[in-house]
């Protein structure tokens, strides 16, 4: 259903920030433009309030992610992250988002989510039914319950516009750049190795297709004659006849 956002309505935005960060850092190992959604959510309506409800760690170091929450004029409400015996932890705002939408509801003409958390579907259809107020939802599609994209009044798809939504970090960079360069050794090995295999089944589809060489038999040349050494002849003896005295007369 396509809703028509006047100029003159009043827009309440609940940020649920845990999950719109975990679904930028497992989509695209990126950070939230928290600016940009707010100014999305808003579509230059009247802002009557602008919540981002975030889990602060044990180590502390949101302060800077505050300071720009509220630079970018979004209240922040922080709950501290629960961790049990046997190490669970768990860090949720799904209760106080709902309980927020219902208070809010009949003072706001549209109430925008930042969230793809199906949990939230029993929400909107008691603000849609008992308040009249319009429920929309802003978050990535790809992460996104799809019963929660059927149910709201709208839906705004932040994967349709990563650039705008996302913001660059340096850990986010040089994770990606490892996961590049393993993938590019990974190819170039899977090359190389295919490359090889191709060559020996074009060698040996070569070797098929010529002809069997005939092997030519090797006649034995007839040896030379040798020559054969002259014989000397001895002179024959010349034999003298004898005469005998009835031959002289």
């Amino acid at each position: 259903m396509t809703i028509i956002k006047h100029s003159n309505q009043r827009v309440g935005v609940l940020i649920d920030a845990q999950n719109l960060y975990h679904s930028a850092q497992n989509l695209y190992g990126k950070r939230v433009n928290f600016t940009e959604v707010l100014e999305e959510a808003v579509a230059g309506r009247q802002l009557i309030r602008a919540i981002a409800y975030v889990i602060t760690s044990d180590t502390g170091d949101e302060s800077t992610f505050f300071e720009a929450l509220e630079n970018a004029g979004i209240e922040t409400k922080t709950k501290d992250l629960q961790i049990f015996h046997g190490g669970a932890k768990k860090a949720d705002w799904d209760v106080g988002i709902a309980m927020d939408a219902v208070k809010l509801a009949p003072h706001l003409d549209a109430i925008v989510i930042a969230s793809g958390d199906g949990d939230f579907i029993p929400m909107v259809e008691y603000v849609q039914q008992n308040s009249g107020c319009q429920v929309e939802v802003i978050s990535f599609g790809r992460s996104s319950s799809s019963k929660l994209r059927e149910v709201v009044d709208d839906f705004t798809d932040m994967c349709d516009d990563t650039k705008k939504y996302l913001i660059h970090s340096r850990v986010a960079r040089s994770h990606n750049k490892r996961k590049r360069q393993s993938r590019a050794q990974q190819s170039s090995q899977e090359t190389k190795s295919v490359s090889k295999v191709a060559s020996k089944k074009t060698v040996r589809a070569q070797k098929e297709l010529l002809p069997p060489v005939k092997k030519e038999k090797t006649v034995a040349k007839p040896a030379a004659a040798k020559k054969a050494t002259p014989v000397k002849k001895t002179p024959a003896k010349k034999t003298t006849k004898r005469t005998s005295k009835k031959d002289e007369k």
